[in-house]
């Protein structure tokens, strides 16, 4: 009976082992949205602006004119310039950005060549700051260093990494191609709608893609809808109004 005793107790033991050990391979698997920050702001970012700039211009055209040629010449201009500007805007800055990169690695190539004891002292401090103890930090900051000296001091102390790295020609034509995609719900509008709705179906056209660009992007990065979907609404639907007074106050028949 002791023995059958010993054995129910090391069954027990092995599941409580196992249970204890659960955890970790979920945590293995388990999906988080911070990888996802960096394409998700520039597709929402330029979606939003296509979307917005196309229906804030056409809203306010629309309220000045009721000629669909006119609104149709202003949308796809608009368009045009707006991609080709977030283009532009895009690649300059991810360039500097990129330049920025490229002139802090060079710098801290040129360190580990001079300073190899130095520069390794202050990765070990990096690891002690994060909780590591001295001589395990000193563990890993020289066995980072044997491994790829550069590669450590990039992540750990400048913060660039190889998913980060700025990419601008990826960045240009993303936000080019994004800023088209938000652009096209309210040209689809002008190019099948009657002209005389034109204004009213563009304003709601706009907000019903200001809920879905809302409610996709804080799907995609793991927020909350409701709060997500009334910021983009509220400050788009904002955006056409004002532009539509703006039109309204240049009333002009143009046939």
């Amino acid at each position: 009976m002791y023995a059958g005793t010993q054995e129910i107790s090391a069954q027990d033991t092995g599941a409580q082992d196992a249970s204890s050990r659960a955890p970790d391979h979920e945590h293995i698997g388990e999906e988080h949205y911070i990888n996802r920050t960096g394409w998700l702001r520039a597709a929402v970012l330029g979606a939003n602006d296509g979307l917005l700039s196309t229906s804030s211009l056409l809203v306010g055209v629309a309220a000045a004119t009721i000629s669909g040629r006119q609104l149709l010449v202003t949308g796809v201009a608009g368009i045009v310039a707006g991609a080709m500007s977030m283009a532009a805007g895009e690649y300059v800055s991810v360039s500097s950005q990129a330049d920025s990169e490229a002139a802090d690695l060079d710098r801290e190539r040129k360190a580990l060549d001079r300073h190899p004891e130095k520069e390794q002292r202050e990765l070990t401090q990096i690891y002690k700051q994060r909780g590591l103890p001295h001589d395990l930090a000193e563990k890993v900051a020289v066995k980072l260093t044997d491994h790829d000296a550069l590669d450590a001091h990039a992540r750990d102390e400048l913060g660039i990494t190889e998913r980060g790295t700025a990419r601008p020609v990826q960045a240009a034509i993303a936000s080019a191609l994004s800023f088209i995609s938000g652009g096209l719900p309210p040209m689809a509008v002008v190019l099948f709608a009657p002209p005389a709705l034109a204004l009213w179906l563009i304003f709601a056209a706009a907000i019903v893609t200001l809920v879905i660009l809302g409610a996709a992007g804080a799907k995609t990065g793991g927020a909350p809808l409701v709060p997500g979907i009334i910021r983009v609404t509220l400050w788009g639907t904002l955006a056409m109004a004002v532009t539509a007074s703006i039109g309204h106050l240049f009333h002009v028949n143009v046939s």
